[in-house]
């Protein structure tokens, strides 16, 4: 009789798919059937066909298997480089603040927010009485009157000269008045609008441009306002981004669309850069560098951030998620995506920035590998070799 360890080499897949579990020391792979042993041939050797089911380096697993334990596939990305670490906060983005003013100098007859109140686009925040205001209003109505009298007055020559009482040149000298009769009517309407078409008595609101929360209110009942002071202060919350300041050198790396990993008060988060200014800081000189995030929340506004951003990344190269990268019998690998699992393939790594590592050498780009738990695999792995050791 053949040795059980023999036996055990020989052994085939009899029985319904493998299910997948994840405990111990790693991923293990369950028959739902027992295995059958071949039958032996004689001098104790197996069938040829009978060699081991798994190749060395694989790990055969179905997509659901692969969903079950939580393996991601990814794509191969592009490029390499270094890492620079840079300082910053997140702001509310540009759409996402706003420092409402009165247009027109006038009292403050009642305030309608407070700080920490949700408002909407439109709705009013300050109640003003204005002389200014109402001097405007007065100006739209008296333009709006005479351009109805000028255009009248153009009817009543058109049909005169119709009858041929009055000279066709009578008509339309009428007819130009009218029209700049109403090219005053519609200047004045504007100037009404733009102060926020106060009433007959000078009375306006100064309304919210933005959806969003009050964050500071900079006049109470029966202040005054100045024409161009701020009433009100409102940021949007969900409108709110990462500035980093940098030296000017490194913006010559850096361009939108690059990836940079971020550590906020809450944790880490994913981003990408949206825009680089060289010398956006003004007096300092120093280069702003502006990110949104792709995975995560960031923190509120006024948050202190700190970013690692890779640069030199059109250097060309590929580069792969850092857990991808596993050590297996001393070699470093990743496992690439096959039609039955994964296989283990040897790489030589480069540099690391910004969660990702370099591959010098080992794929093509093309590949789709295993990203956030690859270890998984790489336990496999070494269950599979310490079974066969037996």
């Amino acid at each position: 009789m053949k040795p059980a360890t023999q036996l055990n080499k020989t052994w085939l897949m009899a029985g319904a798919a493998a299910v997948v579990l994840l405990g111990g020391g790693g991923l293990y792979l369950l028959n739902s059937q027992p295995k059958a042993a071949p039958e032996a041939v004689e001098g104790g050797h197996a069938d040829e066909g009978a060699e081991s089911a798994t190749e060395e380096g694989v790990v055969e697993l179905s997509p659901a298997q692969i969903e079950a334990v939580g393996i991601t596939v990814v794509a191969v990305g592009g490029g390499g480089g270094g890492e620079v670490r840079m300082s910053g906060r997140v702001e509310p983005m540009v759409d996402g603040r706003a420092a409402v003013a009165a247009s027109v100098a006038g009292r403050v007859e009642r305030v309608l927010v407070a700080p920490g109140q949700s408002v909407r686009v439109g709705q009013a925040l300050a109640i003003l009485v204005s002389g200014d205001a109402a001097a405007l209003r007065a100006d739209a109505d008296a333009a709006q009157a005479t351009s109805i009298a000028a255009q009248q007055a153009h009817r009543r020559e058109e049909d005169l000269a119709n009858q041929g009482v009055v000279a066709r040149r009578d008509a339309e000298v009428a007819h130009a008045q009218a029209l700049g009769a109403e090219a005053a009517a519609r200047a004045a309407r504007a100037r009404s609008s733009a102060a926020g078409s106060p009433d007959a008595m000078g009375r306006l609101s100064v309304v919210s441009p933005i959806a969003g929360v009050v964050t500071s209110v900079l006049v109470g009942p029966g202040g005054f306002a100045a024409q161009g002071g701020v009433v009100a202060e409102i940021i949007n919350p969900a409108r709110i981004e990462m500035v980093f300041s940098a030296p000017p050198a490194v913006a010559s790396h850096v361009r939108a669309g690059s990836t940079i990993r971020v550590t906020t008060p809450s944790g880490d988060v994913d981003g990408v850069v949206t825009g680089v200014a060289t010398g956006g800081g003004l007096e300092s000189g120093a280069a702003v560098i502006r990110a949104r995030p792709i995975g995560g929340a960031l923190p509120p506004a006024g948050s202190a951030v700190t970013g690692a951003v890779a640069t030199g990344e059109a250097i060309g190269g590929v580069t792969v998620p850092s857990d991808a990268v596993q050590t297996v019998e001393g070699a470093t690998v990743v496992f690439v995506r096959t039609e039955t699992g994964f296989r283990a393939a040897p790489v030589l790594v480069g540099r690391q920035a910004g969660g990702r590592t370099e591959i010098v050498r080992g794929l093509t780009g093309a590949e789709r590998i295993a990203g956030a738990n690859a270890f998984l695999l790489k336990a496999e792995l070494a269950k599979g070799e310490a079974e066969h050791g037996h």
